[in-house]
């Protein structure tokens, strides 16, 4: 792990005590920023959500391929971003730029099993899935995976969704529909998220409308009157 003020650290032993060390570096070298907290006092707080690079850290330490002798996980933090290094590839065909849709699998399913029975790790699959909820409940930018011949990255950014210039120009209700098609993860209907966003369905197509203008969602259907049509993101 490095910055440029603290050099790097080492981090062996037991899966356990490297997930926890490495956990507690991270904690104090993570980049932080000024935030209103519940005391009424800007207090500083974790750009990028703990429950987050958490679940980052232990996918990689428990989906790594411990075949590959020589290399081992990196992570790197930098003022803008965290960055995770996984020794060996997604498994078969898989597409790194649709995280959410990867298969559940296990290289290591005693690690795994071991893992989750100690608390450390959720279920199977559930990583990816909690890594999006809580960058998209704090309004950031989704994690992106990329993929070369020897591993997987994995990049959170300390950068929001959406620029803030946009962000200004949205009404609250247009927000909340957002912020229900993001955590949803999935196109939705005008109704359903009408439904999440706790709207009206006439406020909810006002939001839609207004965010298609700004770029952010796009309707998906056949016509007018399909039944079946959907908003996603862009």
């Amino acid at each position: 792990m490095t910055l440029e003020d603290d050099g790097d650290h080492r981090v062996e032993g037991s899966l356990q005590h490297q997930i926890r060390e490495a956990a507690e570096i991270m904690t104090r070298l993570m980049p932080k920023w000024r935030q209103l907290a519940q005391s009424g006092l800007f207090e500083p707080t974790h750009r990028i959500p703990q429950a987050a690079w958490l679940e980052g850290l232990a996918n990689a330490v428990t989906h790594r391929s411990y075949s590959m002798m020589g290399d081992h996980i990196r992570v790197e933090i930098f003022p803008n971003r965290l960055e995770i290094y996984s020794p060996g590839r997604f498994p078969g065909i898989t597409d790194p730029t649709k995280p959410l849709q990867i298969s559940r699998y296990a290289r290591n399913p005693r690690i795994a099993r071991v893992l989750s029975d100690m608390g450390i790790t959720r279920e199977l699959g559930e990583g990816i899935q909690r890594m999006f909820e809580e960058m998209r409940r704090r309004g950031l930018a989704d994690p992106i995976y990329t993929q070369s011949a020897e591993g997987v990255r994995l990049t959170l950014l300390a950068a929001d969704a959406v620029p803030a210039e946009v962000m200004a120009r949205l009404t609250p209700s247009a927000k909340h529909i957002l912020d229900a098609l993001r955590l949803l993860g999935a196109p939705a209907g005008t109704g359903q998220l009408a439904e999440l966003a706790g709207v009206t369905r006439m406020t909810a197509t006002r939001a839609l409308s207004a965010l298609s203008d700004e770029g952010l969602v796009e309707w998906q259907g056949t016509s007018k009157r399909d039944p079946r049509a959907v908003w996603a993101l862009t």
